[in-house]
């Protein structure tokens, strides 16, 4: 069903840092949902229904973070989906309000981790990843032997099988996380801001048989959060300048070929995103293969640089054959075709789980205002069409779920109209900073309790 037009109308972002323990997850939410609720210029009292991502969290996490801003009795979900979760808790968000259930709706993610690679919290029970590591197993038979964590090494089978078929290799992989640690020296959120060079990349230490360290995500803390509201709400507040509209967003799970296949690249993913991102397009009234023209700027889902090349084709950006040559043109960077990661990706920014998703559209959003300073996407407004180009976002979970969100600046921008860039008293869409209290209780419900803020630590 159609529903109703939706809009992000505030964001906010902690930094993303290396897990220490320092923060907690409920005090790290207080953060980001605070900013989301400053640059939007609404109160918690305005917010009818909240969801709450999160992967490594006791259950009611999302509560104990909300109810820092107040005890309103509204219905806060906590949703556990992978390395997606933070897409779709904003997924239902958006569901919530264009299908007019309300009117503003909040997407809260957050995640407090472990150093190393991930592992289950849970090994009195079996996995649900322990299909997909068997059949990582079976379609090594084909490709050769490789070694390693099993989320890295699933990923780089599917760039070996991308390599078999079309052509390219690890120079290629080299070139994407380069270039995203380079992207990422811009962005204050990051957790690192070394711009490593592709012979540094190649250098760091071998995880699996193509990957190196340096084109790997790292584990992170931090939170993000975004609002999300309809068209009556934009205008009867005042938010025409900086609402992005969600112009079509759609959440896919696995098919057939990622068991019944034989294809590395099905089992992390490939077949679930190019589905995702077809209907996303129709969605938006674009004819099948249309409308990648018109996107300028893509915040994609590089948890290893292997899943960045590999999900270039899947949604559409170029010929199924023609990732690796994307990357030699440059296509992926600023002077290119497209920019592709402007905020550094995972592999640089960081991959606290529930909260990676809602940063993504975080800046996305930010690039579509024009906002992003450093970090900003030429081009995006230079065409006939006074809305600018399109900004994607593409979240995958294994397990799995993948989540892409098609944006745009609506057709009711103003050219030099007020906007809500000074509510912080500063531009966050790059400048990292933290919240004070004085900046909560400006967010803050009427029913918001002194009992559960004097635990709140900023």
């Amino acid at each position: 069903m159609p529903g109703r037009r939706t809009f992000l109308v505030g964001g906010g972002c902690t930094a993303f840092i290396k897990p220490r323990g320092q923060r907690t997850t409920e005090d790290m939410g207080l953060e980001a949902a605070t900013k989301a609720l400053l640059d939007a210029g609404v109160n918690y009292d305005e917010v009818k229904i909240a969801y709450v991502g999160y992967c490594y969290g006791d259950s009611t996490s999302g509560q104990r973070a909300l109810y820092n801003l107040g005890l309103t009795h509204i219905p806060i979900v906590n949703v556990n989906n992978n390395c997606s979760t933070g897409s779709s808790a904003l997924y239902q968000a958006n569901n919530a309000v264009k299908y007019g259930q309300v009117e503003c709706a909040l997407a809260l993610g957050f995640e407090r981790m472990k150093p190393g690679s991930l592992g289950s919290n849970f090994p009195d029970r079996p996995s649900p990843m322990q299909l997909f590591n068997q059949k990582t197993q079976e379609v090594e038979e084909e490709l050769g032997a490789n070694h390693g964590p099993g989320a890295p090494r699933m990923f780089d089978n599917g760039a070996q099988e991308y390599f078999n078929k079309y052509g390219g290799g690890i120079e290629h992989l080299a070139k994407i996380a380069s270039k995203n640690h380079k992207h990422s020296l811009n962005n204050p959120y990051s957790q690192f801001r070394d711009g490593w060079s592709e012979e540094q990349v190649l250098k760091a230490t071998k995880i699996t048989n193509n990957l190196t360290k340096f084109m790997c995500s790292p584990t992170s803390d931090g939170a993000a959060a975004c609002v999300v509201v309809s068209e009556e709400f934009v205008h009867s507040h005042g938010l025409e300048n900086q609402a992005i509209e969600i112009v079509a967003q759609n959440l896919t799970t696995d098919g057939p070929t990622t068991f019944e296949g034989r294809s590395a690249m099905d089992v992390v993913g490939y077949t679930m995103t190019k589905v995702a991102a077809d209907e996303v397009f129709a969605d938006a009234g674009f004819k099948p293969g249309e409308g990648r023209g018109l996107v300028g700027v893509v915040e994609l889902h590089d948890c290893f640089s292997a899943n960045e090349l590999i999900t270039y084709p899947a949604l559409g950006l170029c010929k199924e054959d023609e990732a690796h040559k994307l990357v030699e043109r440059g296509d992926n960077t600023y002077g290119g075709k497209f920019v592709v990661n402007p905020s550094g990706g995972l592999e640089a920014k960081g991959h606290p789980l529930g909260a990676t998703g809602l940063g993504m559209h975080f800046y996305i959003m930010m690039q579509l205002r024009n906002w992003a300073g450093p970090m900003q996407a030429p081009g995006l407004f230079n065409i006939s069409d006074k809305r600018g180009k399109y900004g994607l976002v593409h979240n995958v979970g294994l397990g799995g779920a993948v989540v892409v969100s098609l944006l745009r600046r609506p057709e009711f921008y103003k050219e030099g109209g007020k906007d809500g860039r000074d509510r912080l008293g500063y531009n966050h869409a790059h400048e990292c900073r933290p919240v004070t209290m004085a900046d909560v209780d400006r967010v803050k419900s009427k029913n918001a309790s002194k009992y559960v803020l004097a635990h709140a630590k900023l």
